[in-house]
């Protein structure tokens, strides 16, 4: 036999498939799966005459929905959509359930490249196949798991065709059938369920179960899968370290399995955690990494995501300008074109554009961008929204409202959490407080934004928060005696960088520990010596030695 194609798939059941046709000498075709795991085996599924049309058809379907979903994870993402769609229609009311899986994974590539309209039609697909294999099985109770698929595909379709009376409670069914779910592909539809919804810790939970049970499969493709949700709900949760950890463990295990498009977005991630601890050279280098993969392969969330850490990197550095001209292409360019920001992340956008915009003297761009912003935190599935709302007009506010609005604004932050935007919040409020010659109020704010933001791991806003409070008449922290001193100058990737050094890492060992190059390493290395007044990673060991002797 001679191989005519190979690609992967994953079936409804959550398996790696590897699928090849071979062409036999009789002129028949043979469709090969080899499933991994748990088997790791390889076996014949099917010999297709020469003059067995459907037979063929089926054939065909299954070679596209395993050339689709490799291409979902390592290729274009509109080619996936196109195999996918070809699979879902070739297999049809014959095989629902096998459709079924491939319409949710049309779904998965049109949200990837940022299609909405394709993204609602693969949905819309989905419900007729789970109506179509309820049928065939007797109605959903004896479907399993796919009375919680039924709900998540219907949940999202809803959402995004902005109907969330609809949306909400549909989602919300699906995470209250979490605790009977057990395979990693529906803990992370319940992830996604509960991201979309703004539950956040929910979120990271399901996470880390659809993590667990990955793992438990020696799935490392999975893995990969799973780490990219858990990181980006600890990203949301402003729990940098935590998301910097597990997108570092997620970007290795993409790229042992070959997932460019998976190791891209992890790349997006770490972009974003850089840029708010205030890495500009790994911010930098993430963002043209997770750039060029997004581009290559028409990656839109990814792209979006890479494009916010870049300007919120220039926010933190005091480029308002720079960081409005980039992030308004994402949200609403000024000729008028289409904004190029994914559909779904749109909205995280718009705070930090309106920031920027109203540092800019943009007013009547960052009036219209909280207009739309508005609307989005009436729609109620992001928790959050109301609370970066109010900061939005506070920043556009000009008399007493604007000061109601930053205090509404903290309250609503201490009722939904988002620790690392409530401390923003309050550098935002010290800030126009000292503008308007109220030292001491502005202090109270500084002092306590410093603190949650050095907490938090947002190391770019503290540096700013910290040269605030000096403006307000207030010294910095305390950065004084001992080595434990000298070492809080570093920011918080700088101090991890001066760890492994102290445990003997070499440039290239850290770097291939933190997902750099080595020349960014090199580059941190230069900054914490001059930081610390070392000369040599001798003396920088016996400092951190030091230290922790202190401890």
């Amino acid at each position: 036999m001679r191989p005519r194609a190979t690609a992967t798939a994953v079936s409804a059941q959550g398996r790696t498939t590897s699928a090849t046709m071979h062409r036999l000498a009789d002129g028949a075709v043979a469709l090969v799966l080899a499933d991994r795991p748990p088997s790791d085996e390889t076996f014949l599924v099917a010999v297709v005459p020469e003059h067995d049309p459907p037979a063929r058809r089926r054939a065909r379907a299954c070679a596209e929905l395993a050339r689709g979903v490799t291409a979902l994870g390592a290729g274009a993402v509109t080619d996936a959509l196109a195999s996918l769609t070809l699979a879902r229609s070739l297999l049809g009311a014959d095989a629902p359930r096998l459709a079924l899986g491939a319409s949710v994974a049309a779904a998965d590539a049109a949200w990837a490249a940022g299609d909405r309209s394709a993204c609602v039609d693969a949905l819309a697909a989905a419900e007729g196949l789970v109506a179509a294999a309820a049928h065939d099985a007797g109605g959903l109770g004896h479907l399993g798991g796919l009375g919680a698929e039924a709900d998540y595909v219907a949940g999202m379709r809803a959402l995004l065709r902005e109907r969330p009376g609809d949306a909400v409670p549909r989602l919300r069914r699906v995470l209250r059938r979490r605790r009977s779910l057990t395979d990693a592909p529906a803990l992370l539809q319940a992830t996604v369920a509960a991201l979309l919804l703004g539950d956040v810790e929910a979120g990271a939970g399901l996470g880390a179960r659809a993590l667990a049970a990955a793992r438990l499969r020696g799935d490392d493709g999975a893995v990969a899968q799973a780490l990219e949700h858990v990181a980006y709900a600890e990203l949301r949760a402003g729990r940098h370290a935590r998301a910097r950890s597990h997108a570092v463990e997620g970007f290795a295990a993409a790229v042992r399995t070959g997932r460019r498009n998976v190791a891209a977005h992890h790349r997006a991630i770490l972009a974003l955690a850089a840029a708010d601890a205030g890495d500009a050279e790994e911010a930098a280098e993430h963002v043209a990494a997770a750039l060029a993969t997004a581009r290559e392969h028409g990656l839109a969330q990814t792209a979006t995501l890479a494009q916010l850490a870049a300007g919120r990197l220039e926010l933190a550095q005091g480029r308002p300008a720079d960081a409005a001209a980039r992030l308004a292409d994402l949200v609403r360019p000024a000729d008028g074109t289409p904004a190029t920001g994914h559909f779904a992340v749109r909205h995280l956008v718009m705070p930090s554009f309106v920031e920027a915009a109203v540092a800019a003297g943009r007013h009547d761009d960052a009036r219209a961008v909280t207009a739309e912003y508005a609307g989005w935190a009436a729609f109620g599935a992001d928790p959050v929204a109301p609370a970066l709302l109010a900061r939005c007009r506070a920043l556009l506010g000009t008399g007493p409202e604007a000061e109601d609005d930053f205090r509404r604004a903290l309250e609503l932050h201490a009722a939904v959490g988002d620790e690392l935007e409530r401390a923003r919040t309050r550098l935002l409020f010290g800030e126009w407080l000292r503008r308007r010659r109220r030292p001491s109020e502005a202090r109270d704010q500084l002092r306590d934004a410093l603190r949650e933001l050095e907490r938090c791991g947002g190391a770019a806003w503290a540096e700013r928060a910290a040269a605030e409070l000096r403006a307000a008449g207030t010294a910095g922290p305390g950065r004084g005696a001992g080595h434990q001193g000298a070492l809080a100058r570093l920011t918080p990737h700088q101090r991890r960088i001066a760890d492994l050094v102290a445990d003997g890492g070499t440039n290239r060992e850290i770097a291939h520990r933190l997902s750099v190059s080595a020349r960014t390493v090199e580059h941190h290395l230069r900054h914490i010596f001059v930081a610390l007044g070392v000369r040599s990673r001798v003396e920088l060991t016996r400092l951190v030695l030091a230290s922790l002797e202190t401890d």
